[in-house]
């Protein structure tokens, strides 16, 4: 079984169109658009870009130099979906692995053992010849530190709240669609704990004959209400992209805090196969999209308070502060 293969649910197009959770994502969508536009699969692009944002030491909360758990170890989850054989691979709790979207979408080319978790996830990376490395980073091993010596029981621990995934959406000019996503998780989080972003129905899905979402945020509220299946159904329902966003997210949010008492952070993005968009967030939050003959945008998304999203462009002070944030000395 090969991803991106051609099946009844693709059909030839003449565009192509990517969406990716936060501003980390960006200059990994320069460089997968170049193949999309090249006429590669979408299966190569998401695997592409979220590369770039495992390999970037700056970013503090996927792959190479994120922030470890309770015990200072790094422990990363990812999935990978394709869209026309609905095939996905999945890892959890994996270690010093390089790139963990790139064992998950081995293992989506697998119909048993396609979902691997801890040591037998990093094992088998391993003997599958993936690159290994020390994923903690000195400036991540710091922050721990600091954070360790605060931290006298395991329930006083905050975590981070940067718990961002990098989430990404892919359509190519055949029709076809992807989905992958991957995570540190949790700042400080319990060794073993899991969130949303290797659970398929909660963290991510697609369907090349409709679309996809995924999701970033608090994993552990996420998976409450399976949302990018939800938002997967609704835009198979009729709904476009952007509505099926407000409806499943706000409609959530608000479900969590009537019977739960609290929500934490939701965002979700969607793709459909007409490459037309959508986002809805109970915070604010980022993203990237580009688009066949359009330029590649980083916009910012914020609740209106209404049950819909306020979307604009970021602004030349919101990404000096951003990029000035990425080098800020370790207090």
């Amino acid at each position: 079984m090969s991803d991106s293969s051609p099946q009844k649910a693709s059909h030839d197009q003449s565009t192509w169109a990517s969406i990716a959770t936060w501003r980390m994502a960006y200059e990994g969508m320069v460089k997968s658009s170049s193949g999309l536009e090249e006429g590669g699969q979408s299966g190569d692009a998401v695997e592409r870009l979220i590369q770039e944002v495992e390999a970037n030491p700056d970013y503090t909360s996927v792959g190479y130099g994120a922030l470890p758990n309770r015990e200072g170890e790094m422990e990363m989850d990812a999935a990978f979906m394709d869209g026309n054989s609905m095939a996905l691979g999945a890892v959890a709790g994996i270690q010093h692995v390089l790139h963990p979207i790139s064992v998950a979408r081995q293992l989506s080319r697998r119909h048993t053992s396609s979902f691997l978790v801890g040591q037998g996830a990093t094992r088998y990376a391993q003997v599958s010849g993936f690159e290994m490395r020390n994923m903690l980073t000195d400036r991540a091993r710091r922050r721990w530190e600091l954070e360790a010596a605060k931290t006298t029981t395991p329930e006083s621990a905050s975590p981070y709240r940067g718990h961002d995934t990098v989430g990404a959406i892919s359509l190519d000019m055949q029709g076809s669609m992807a989905v992958g996503t991957s995570t540190s998780g949790l700042f400080m989080k319990e060794p073993g704990r899991v969130g949303d972003s290797p659970l398929p129905g909660s963290g991510f899905y697609v369907d090349s004959a409709i679309g996809g979402a995924a999701a970033t945020g608090l994993g552990e509220d996420i998976m409450k209400g399976c949302l990018s299946y939800r938002i997967v159904a609704l835009m198979g329902s009729g709904l476009t992209p952007q509505e099926a966003c407000d409806s499943a997210v706000y409609e959530f949010d608000d479900l969590l805090r009537n019977r739960y008492g609290k929500a934490g952070e939701i965002s979700l993005i969607a793709l459909n196969k007409r490459g037309e968009w959508g986002v809805a967030t109970n915070v604010e939050f980022t993203f990237c999209t580009a688009k066949k003959g359009q330029q590649i945008r980083i916009l910012m998304a914020n609740p209106d308070g209404k049950g819909r999203t306020r979307i604009e462009p970021v602004t030349k002070e919101w990404l000096q502060e951003y990029k000035r944030s990425l080098k800020a000395p370790i207090k």
